[in-house]
């Protein structure tokens, strides 16, 4: 069992309203010296096998097909030894 984390995040330049969201409510909260955030979405996967380099290469055509929108948003790819 090959354990994996994806983690996406927005290309910088793309304007980021639940981050702002985030940012106000901080503030509000009474959370000072809160300058910038940006939010992203964290995916854990497990994939059957022992295949470090074929789990890769699957998770890389995972991100690319379904969960990141490479045209906005980043990605890495974090896999467990």
């Amino acid at each position: 069992m090959i354990k994996a984390r994806v983690t996406v995040t927005l290309k910088n330049g793309v304007l980021d309203p639940q981050g702002k969201a985030i940012e106000h409510a901080l503030a509000g909260l009474g959370f000072d010296g809160v300058g910038s955030v940006r939010q992203g979405k964290v995916f854990d996967i497990e994939i059957d096998g022992a295949d470090k380099a074929k789990a890769e290469a699957d998770l890389k055509a995972m991100c690319d097909r379904l969960l990141a929108n490479t045209v906005i948003e980043n990605y890495s790819i974090s896999v467990a030894s």
